[in-house]
């Protein structure tokens, strides 16, 4: 790949001004978004069409070139200027375009991420079902990258990930890695699920559930004795519980609440939130599987995990309210900042004057 010029002057003036995305469009100047806001880049004026042309295909080999001309969008990842890209380059209006999401090399530990300690408890099972969700661009692939990078310093395992594309890449050092991209180490996102059961995994991650089929291989998976991570879109543990039951017919429906009641170890529901010192900052709903809500599961009476998750500070979950009162109440995050994210406002309110 031979990356234009002036895409490598964007790339790297994105960098220097710690950007999260990168926009590449006809008609508009490059824009990237600093601590969830976008903006124009600096020093940029209206880009013409053919020079945005030439720098989102100076990012394509040819193969990828015949891919988007015919499929016209793709997911593909790329190492450039000491950062690693995911990009997804589109067509809308009958034109060209180009999101890029810059990813660091270096994987963020546990302290960098302000990530709690429970979450530390991971490491240590042999199989179970851990889900981290939240909207997009809300660092769900970052904090599981940090946790299978602990697994891979800490255990003897095999790390196998099914990823479209891969974002973080992880250097093996106790652990074995094996990180399959769909589009090139394999041509089939759900043939590769039910493959790395033939690849004697002990932690998968599967890198999106998009339908029933990879959720039905991630559920089996973890209950054939091995430890899965995966993302969904989903803003709290009990939405995410209720959207993974209702992809299912409803014969099967008491079935799959009876498996994920098994197997379900963790939801970790997370937000990131301008700080005040500028930066972002996480905010988390936590969720612990214990008895008590694998019976919730099973029941289908998901409206009780709040109260659960409320009541069970002891054992390390807590609530996106709780939460976001800690970093109002620490100064690390406005109040202002803070409302447009709780759940209740009034319980907030009141844990903010305690």
């Amino acid at each position: 790949m031979q990356m234009h010029t002036k895409l490598q002057e964007l790339l790297t003036l994105a960098l220097a001004n710690k950007a999260s995305d990168i926009h590449l469009m006809h008609g508009v100047p490059p824009k990237i978004r600093i601590d969830g806001e976008l903006m124009t880049a600096p020093n940029w004026t209206t880009v013409d069409d053919k020079l945005t042309d030439e720098m989102i295909l100076s990012l394509l080999t040819e193969k990828q070139k015949e891919f988007v001309d015919e499929s016209r969008e793709l997911d593909f990842s790329f190492d450039a200027i000491e950062a690693r890209f995911r990009a997804n380059v589109y067509w809308q209006k009958d034109t060209m375009a180009c999101a890029l999401r810059i990813i660091s090399q270096a994987i963020p530990s546990f302290d960098e991420l302000h990530l709690p300690e429970v979450l530390k408890t991971f490491f240590d099972y042999k199989q179970g079902f851990v889900l981290v969700t939240g909207p997009t661009g809300h660092g769900k692939s970052t904090t599981i990258a940090s946790i299978l990078n602990e697994i891979n310093k800490t255990k003897n395992a095999h790390i196998v990930t099914i990823e479209d594309p891969v974002e973080y890449v992880l250097k093996a050092e106790k652990s074995i890695i094996s990180q399959r991209e769909l589009g090139g180490d394999t041509n089939d996102f759900k043939m590769a699920l039910r493959s790395c059961l033939r690849q004697d995994p002990n932690v998968v991650f599967v890198g999106e559930m998009r339908d029933l089929e990879s959720i039905q291989s991630a559920l089996t998976i973890a209950e054939t004795g091995h430890l899965v991570f995966s993302v969904l879109h989903t803003n709290s543990a009990s939405q995410t519980i209720d959207r993974i039951i209702d992809v299912f017919s409803d014969e099967s429906k008491e079935q799959v609440k009876i498996q994920l009641a098994s197997v379900l170890t963790g939801v970790i529901s997370q937000r990131l939130l301008p700080a005040i010192t500028g930066g972002r900052v996480p905010a988390f709903e936590i969720l612990m599987v214990n008895s008590a809500v694998r019976n919730i599961i099973r029941e289908g009476k998901t409206f009780m995990l709040d109260n659960v998750i409320q009541t069970s500070a002891g054992l390390g979950m807590v609530t996106m309210d709780t939460s976001l009162a800690y970093l109002v109440k620490n100064k690390i995050v406005a109040e202002e900042v803070a409302l447009n994210y709780v759940n209740n406002v009034v319980d907030f309110q009141t844990k903010l004057r305690r």
